[in-house]
C-alpha cells in the first residue's frame, strides 16, 4: 500500500479504489481525478499516513491548521464533510468518526479483511440473521447470532 523511495517516506498510497500521489498532490478515486483544496489534501494525507490510528481532533487542528490547544472550531468537521463528499460511496469506509474524539483512516483492504474475518468466525445459524442482529452480536462481543426477542 505504501511503496517507499530510497529516502524513506512513502511516495504514494494505493488500494482497490483510492490512489494518492503525495509528491504531485494528486488523488484518483476509481481512476477518476479528485480535485481537493490544499487543506483537504493535507488532511487526507495526514490521515492516510497515520492509517488505522485514531487521530484526536486537537492533533489534526494543530498539524493541519496550526491551531493551538483549546481552540473550539468547526473547521475540521467542515473539511471532513467535504472530503467525504469527494470520496462518495467510499467515504464512511475510509474515514471513521470517533464521536467527540477524532478520526481514523481505514485502508480498503484492512477494513474488508477485518469484516470478512469477523463474519467467518461466527457460527452458522439455521436462518439467515438480520444485519442488525450481526451488528448487535459484534457490539456485544458474543459468538452467537442475535435473532431478536426470545419467544419463550
Amino acid at each position: 500500500m505504501f511503496p517507499q523511495n530510497a529516502d524513506g517516506p512513502a511516495v504514494h498510497y494505493s488500494d482497490a479504489h483510492l490512489f494518492i500521489d503525495f509528491g504531485r498532490e494528486a488523488v484518483l478515486l476509481d481512476s477518476a481525478p479528485v480535485k481537493l483544496t490544499s487543506k483537504s489534501f493535507f488532511l487526507l494525507t495526514y490521515l492516510v499516513r497515520n492509517s488505522g490510528q485514531l487521530i484526536p481532533r486537537e492533533m489534526l487542528l494543530r498539524a493541519i491548521w496550526g491551531y493551538s490547544a483549546g481552540i473550539r472550531t468547526r473547521t475540521l468537521d467542515v473539511h471532513i464533510r467535504r472530503l467525504r463528499k469527494h470520496l462518495g460511496s467510499y467515504a464512511n469506509t475510509y474515514i471513521e468518526t470517533i464521536f467527540g474524539v477524532g478520526y481514523r483512516f481505514q485502508p480498503w483492504r484492512t477494513r474488508a479483511a477485518d469484516q470478512s474475518a469477523h463474519m467467518t468466525s461466527l457460527p452458522l445459524a439455521p436462518e439467515a440473521p438480520s444485519r442488525i442482529g450481526l451488528q448487535a452480536c459484534a457490539f456485544a462481543g458474543k459468538n452467537a447470532y442475535f435473532t431478536g426477542p426470545s419467544s419463550a
